[in-house]
C-alpha cells in the first residue's frame, strides 16, 4: 500500500470518527427536546384529571425515569443481575405507559379536532331537526283532530237540518215544525261555528308556527357555513326559542304535553375544543396512539444509544491505573456483541500460585463504576466502546517508548561518535 493511499484512508477514518462523534453529541439535545415534547403532551392530558402543579411534578418524574431507565438498561446484562434488570425494565414500562396514555389525549384532540367539531354540529342539527319533526307531527295531529271535530259538527248540523239526526229518532219533529233552521238545528249550528272558529284560529297559529320552523331551518343552514361566528349561532338560538315558546303555548291550549326540547349549549361550548376523558379509549384512534408512542419510542432509542458515549473523561493517572489493572487479566475473548470480554475471577492456576488480585479487581470495579466496563454475568465483564480509545492510546505510548532509545544511550552514542572522528 502506497503512503498516499494510506493517508487517504486515515483521513476518511478521521472524518468518519468525527462525524459519528458529532452525531452522538447531537443526540443529547435531541433527547432533551423529545423529552420536553413528550412531557408537554403528558402534562396536557394529565392536567385534566389532577392538579396542574402535581401533573408537572409527575410529568418531570416520568420523563426522567424514561431516560434514566433506558440508560441503565443499555448498560445492564440480565445474566449479570436479573432482579435489577427486571426492576429497571418494569420502571421503564410503567413510565412509558403513563407517558403514552396521557399523551394520547393531546394527539387525539389534535388529529380528531375537525372531526369532533363536524360531529358536534351534526348532532346539533339532528337535535333541532328531530324537535322540528316532533312539533310538525304534533301540529298535524292537532290539525287532524280539529278538522275531524269540525267535520263531525258540520255533519250533525246537516243531519239536524234534515231531521235525520240520531237524537231526533222517535220524535215527530217534522210535524212539529222543528226541522230545517229550527231550534234543534240552531244548537248544532252553534257547535259547528265554534269548531270552525277554533279550526281557523288553529290554522292561523300553525301559520306562525310554520314561520318559526322555517326561521330555525334557515338560521341553522346559515350557521353551518359560519360555524365560528357567534351572531350566526345566536340567531339559531333566538329562532329556536321562539319556536319552542309557540309550540308550548299551542300544546297548553289544547291540554297536551309539549314536545321535549333539546338543551342548547352556549356558543363557547359548541365551538370549543374537546375535554379529554377516558371515553376516548372506547373508540381508539390508532393514529393518535401511534403518534403518542412514536415520541417516546424515539426518546428510548436515542437514550439507549447515549450509553455508548463516555460518561466522563479519565485523568492520565486513571488511564494508567486502568491499563495496568487490565493487563493482569488473561483469557480475553470477543463475545457475540463484538466486544472484548474477560473473566474477572482468578483462574485455577492463579489460585494455586496465590496470585494477588486486589489491584486488578480495584481497576475493574473502578471502570465498572465509571461506565467503561459492563458486567455481563457474575464472572465476566466486557469493554464499553469508550474504553477502547483509552487502552489503545496507552498501548501506543508504551510501543513508542519501547522503540525509542533511552536518554543515556543517546548521550553515550554521541560521545562515541565524537571520539571516533577525533
Amino acid at each position: 500500500m502506497t503512503p498516499s493511499i494510506w493517508r487517504i484512508g486515515q483521513l476518511l477514518n478521521s472524518v468518519q470518527s468525527t462525524f459519528v462523534g458529532l452525531l452522538r453529541i447531537w443526540s443529547i439535545p435531541i433527547v432533551l427536546m423529545l423529552s420536553v415534547a413528550s412531557g408537554y403532551t403528558t402534562f396536557y392530558g394529565m392536567s385534566y384529571f389532577i392538579t396542574p402543579w402535581i401533573s408537572l411534578i409527575v410529568t418531570v418524574a416520568v420523563q426522567s425515569i424514561v431516560v434514566i431507565a433506558t440508560l441503565e438498561l443499555a448498560g445492564i446484562h440480565w445474566k449479570a443481575n436479573l432482579p435489577r434488570y427486571l426492576m429497571t425494565l418494569l420502571s421503564l414500562l410503567v413510565a412509558l405507559s403513563v407517558s403514552v396514555s396521557f399523551s394520547y389525549f393531546k394527539f387525539y384532540e389534535f388529529s380528531q379536532h375537525d372531526t369532533i367539531l363536524v360531529e358536534r354540529h351534526q348532532r346539533f342539527e339532528q337535535d333541532l331537526a328531530q324537535y322540528i319533526d316532533t312539533v310538525a307531527r304534533l301540529k298535524g295531529e292537532m290539525m287532524a283532530k280539529q278538522r275531524q271535530r269540525a267535520d263531525d259538527a258540520a255533519r250533525e248540523a246537516n243531519q239536524a237540518y234534515l231531521g235525520i239526526h240520531p237524537a231526533m229518532a222517535g220524535k215527530d219533529y217534522v210535524q212539529a215544525g222543528k226541522v230545517g233552521k229550527g231550534p234543534f238545528w240552531s244548537l248544532y249550528n252553534e257547535a259547528q261555528q265554534r269548531e270552525q272558529a277554533q279550526l281557523a284560529k288553529l290554522e292561523q297559529s300553525f301559520a306562525e308556527l310554520d314561520r318559526h320552523m322555517t326561521d330555525v331551518r334557515t338560521s341553522l343552514k346559515e350557521f353551518s357555513f359560519h360555524m365560528q361566528e357567534a351572531p350566526a349561532y345566536e340567531k339559531v338560538v333566538l329562532s329556536f326559542g321562539q319556536l319552542q315558546a309557540q309550540a308550548e303555548n299551542l300544546a297548553a291550549g289544547i291540554g297536551v304535553p309539549p314536545p321535549k326540547a333539546p338543551v342548547l349549549a352556549p356558543f363557547v361550548q359548541v365551538t370549543s375544543g374537546m375535554t379529554p376523558t377516558f371515553d376516548m379509549w372506547n373508540n381508539v384512534s390508532w393514529f393518535a396512539l401511534a403518534c403518542a408512542a412514536m415520541v417516546d419510542f424515539f426518546t428510548v432509542i436515542l437514550s439507549y444509544r447515549l450509553e455508548f458515549t463516555a460518561p466522563g473523561p479519565l485523568t492520565e493517572e486513571e488511564k494508567e491505573l486502568a491499563y495496568l489493572g487490565l493487563r493482569q487479566f488473561a483469557n480475553f475473548t470477543i463475545n457475540s456483541n463484538d466486544e472484548l470480554e474477560f473473566q474477572i475471577e482468578r483462574t485455577e492456576l492463579e489460585r494455586a500460585r496465590r496470585v494477588p488480585d486486589w489491584t486488578r479487581m480495584f481497576a475493574v470495579a473502578f471502570l465498572l463504576n465509571r461506565g467503561y466496563l459492563r458486567k455481563i454475568s457474575e464472572k465476566k465483564v466486557e469493554f464499553a466502546p469508550n474504553l477502547y480509545p483509552v487502552i489503545s492510546a496507552r498501548m501506543q505510548a508504551r510501543a513508542d517508548a519501547a522503540s525509542s532509545p533511552a536518554p543515556g544511550e543517546e548521550a553515550l552514542k554521541s560521545l562515541l561518535e565524537q571520539k571516533s572522528h577525533g
